[in-house]
């Protein structure tokens, strides 16, 4: 087994901890692989806590070489390279017979594209089959979508496990060839593999945020949420997706109307809790925006009435 952590790292010099995948038999840590590429762009930071790794080794085991590595490692292909080394470039060296990343790659809507397109890139540059493990779940404002994938030695993909669950399956080693390796093999160019253009996948944004409301329920111990609708896309569009990822027994709709709701808006509210089968209260402002009213008359000082009164509503709705 494979399992992600941090290590700590022995020598003074340097960050305190490596980022780090342990990998395990008979009860025994029998090697550590070190991440070697640490990103600081977009979402990524990993450079201030993590000392890169700087010893490449293969696996040994029954009889094959493993060659392992983590996320960002197997990224710095192109003409325009971000970091000074390869660690599949050292790795190739010890002739390995599979190549296993390990990845907590963040969704993007697209990213799934690009993900497939740089191990393809790895495939056909080294000539090893490849393990794709990416993580599912949420962490704080990051959605790491799964979408775990094994490809042959000729670059097609032989397996796709599920996106946004956990899932598993198993691949014969044997059954995904092996090539010569051809480092001179010309790579698609970043400024190419960054300009691609895909569709957007609604679908699969809105399972991505079920799955991040979720996973911020369960890891903060909440299981109910309140919510106000108003019969606005807005609100109608939050209800169905905590509906989804918390189920319709644990989401309770609040609604309520004041002097300037329509009646049209209370109706789709109602129509649209009946339609999900989630609680619903009718709670009417109307009075407290009457009292609202008069308790800051004097501070209006006899101007004309304007959106300012109006907004009073949403200040209520806020106070409840």
């Amino acid at each position: 087994m494979l399992v992600g952590g941090p290590q700590r790292n022995p020598h003074r010099e340097g960050k305190d901890l490596f980022n780090a995948a342990f990998f395990l038999y008979e009860g025994e840590i029998k090697q550590v692989i070190q991440k070697s590429l640490l990103p600081t762009y977009d979402v990524f930071d990993e450079y201030r806590y993590f000392e890169p790794g700087f010893e490449w080794n293969v696996i040994p085991f029954k009889g094959k070489k493993l060659a392992v590595t983590i996320c960002e490692d197997i990224w710095n292909l192109g003409d325009n390279p971000l970091y000074r080394i390869c660690p599949m470039d050292r790795l190739i060296l010890q002739e390995p017979d599979v190549m296993i990343n390990l990845s907590a790659s963040p969704f993007d809507y697209d990213h799934d594209e690009s993900r497939r397109e740089i191990i393809r890139e790895n495939v056909k540059k080294y000539g090893l089959p490849m393990y794709y493990c990416n993580t599912v779940g949420s962490q704080t404002e990051i959605v790491f979508d799964g979408g775990s994938m094994v490809f042959d030695a000729e670059g097609n993909i032989v397996k796709q496990l599920a996106f946004f669950e956990e899932d598993m399956a198993g691949v014969e080693l044997e059954s995904l060839g092996k090539r010569r390796p051809n480092p001179e093999l010309p790579v698609t160019p970043n400024s190419v593999m960054n300009e691609l253009v895909f569709d957007h996948n609604i679908g699969r944004i809105y399972q991505a945020i079920v799955l991040s409301v979720r996973d911020y329920f369960k890891k903060m111990g909440f299981k109910q949420a309140i919510l106000g609708s108003s019969g606005g896309i807005d609100s109608a569009v939050t209800l169905a997706l905590a509906v989804d990822a918390l189920g319709k027994e644990n989401v309770r709709a609040i609604l309520m109307p004041s002097p300037y709701s329509t009646g049209h808006s209370v109706d789709d509210a109602v129509a649209l809790s009946e339609n999900l089968v989630n609680p619903y209260d009718i709670i009417r402002i109307n009075d407290i925006y009457e009292s609202f009213l008069q308790t800051l008359e004097p501070h209006f000082k006899g101007l004309p009435f304007n959106v300012a009164e109006e907004n009073t509503q949403s200040r209520i709705r806020g106070t409840c």
